[in-house]
């Protein structure tokens, strides 16, 4: 069980403590929800830090894309990696950034060779893969900013944001406000899937009954035609009988008219946007839709009168306003939202400094701390999975934009 007086110590005493520095030096100003920067030059150096000799200091390698096609959320995350090292004043460590764009494997034996003791990233899973035996070979952890819960394990904890924990976080509170018959459009692929496996199980959790899930392909004709079968104007939706491991799930038994009384969509914003009219137009109005941490990064909803109510889970966004600030202060354009896993990362990886000795490995079992970790996106920690586990939030859309309506815990439990 977590440590709730000592989450809170921590979220206080030193998390908060370098988030100040932040609210001191830029106002705390709406922005950086969008999910691309704006347009901005070249970010400014980032000053050498003068204290401890070199041998003294921890090395960490940044490991992210800053040329090809992800460039700027790669140097996005490295600029947040670089301020949060700044914002701390922490001078025992000395991050690198290494480009994957030419090949992760060759990025990250370089930084083997240059002595760096922890890798922050890959982004990418496929990069992950890439390096995973050396780093296990080399006792050198992986901090990834993947949401691929699949590459957790053997020296490799995921930071990424999860589908689950969103689906999940939103459709108990749903159930606590009265919903009781759910269904979902997902995506095709394997965040669909993710998605798709996790509604089951919360609302079965929840004690709650699943009428039916839809699948779609990201094109309009295929949207409409999931729509139309989860609401009945079409051939029966799929029905969620079975899970990935053959176990039943409970079906809701068959009802007239539109048989759910809200709806998952289980993808960005603007597929929830396409998603509505063609829902209204099928029987659906006035159904109460939700959604996961993707739709944190759409303020266009919040324009559309039709999707005020909806509920989505997601981190915090306070802390991030205020990180968004500081960034664009520092370096003159928006931050990427994933962007603040690169300045988590350097938060945590100043925790456990105290305990970390140059040249050493890294203490892994320091990750494992049950009463978690605290910074821009809130509270986590890292469960047996080695997948960090976040305290979510649900906002509700409204007029003026989202607005919280259930608070994310302050300790787990």
């Amino acid at each position: 069980m977590a440590q709730p007086q000592r989450i809170r110590q921590w979220l206080s005493a030193r998390t908060i403590a370098t988030l100040a520095v932040i609210s001191i030096l830029a106002a705390c100003t709406p922005g950086g929800r969008d999910a691309r920067p704006g347009q901005a030059g070249p970010p400014k150096p980032v000053e050498k830090p003068t204290g401890p000799d070199e041998a003294d200091r921890q090395k960490v390698a940044v490991l992210v894309p800053t040329t090809g096609p992800n460039a700027a959320l790669g140097q996005s995350i490295a600029n947040a990696a670089n301020l949060a090292l700044l914002d701390s004043g922490n001078r025992r460590v000395r991050l690198t950034v290494y480009n994957t764009a030419g090949g992760a494997a060759a990025a990250a034996q370089r930084a083997l060779a240059e002595g760096n003791r922890l890798f922050l990233g890959p982004l990418l899973a496929p990069d992950v893969r890439a390096i995973q035996g050396m780093s296990r070979a080399a006792n050198v952890p992986i901090l990834t900013f993947s949401n691929d819960a699949s590459l957790a394990g053997g020296g490799t904890y995921v930071l990424g944001f999860q589908v689950d924990q969103s689906v999940e976080r939103v459709v108990s509170f749903a159930q606590g406000r009265g919903v009781d018959r759910f269904a979902a459009l997902v995506p095709a692929g394997a965040y669909g899937q993710r998605a798709s496996s996790a509604m089951i199980d919360a609302v079965e959790k929840s004690g709650g009954r699943m009428t039916a899930i839809a699948t779609f392909t990201r094109d309009t004709r295929s949207l409409t035609s999931a729509v139309r079968k989860l609401t009945g104007a079409d051939a029966p939706a799929a029905r969620a009988r079975v899970r990935p491991d053959g176990t039943v799930a409970r079906v809701a038994p068959e009802t007239k008219g539109v048989p759910f009384d809200a709806v998952l969509v289980a993808d960005s914003g603007k597929i929830a946007l396409a998603a509505l009219p063609v829902l209204q137009k099928n029987g659906a109005r006035g159904v109460r839709l939700l959604g996961t941490e993707l739709w944190n990064t759409e303020p266009g909803l919040s324009r559309v009168p039709a999707m005020h109510g909806a509920w989505f889970a997601s981190v915090p966004d306070d802390y991030f306003r205020q990180f968004a600030s500081r960034y664009r202060s520092r370096f003159g354009g928006e931050p990427y939202r994933l962007a603040s896993l690169g300045y988590d990362s350097v938060l945590l990886v100043n925790r456990v400094a105290a305990k970390w000795q140059a040249g050493a490995p890294f203490p892994q079992a320091a990750l494992r701390d049950s009463g978690g970790f605290a910074g821009v996106d809130g509270a986590f920690r890292f469960g047996g999975s080695g997948v960090a586990l976040r305290a979510l939030e649900v906002q509700q859309v409204g007029a003026g934009g989202f607005n919280v309506v259930s608070p994310a815990p302050a300790s787990f439990k």
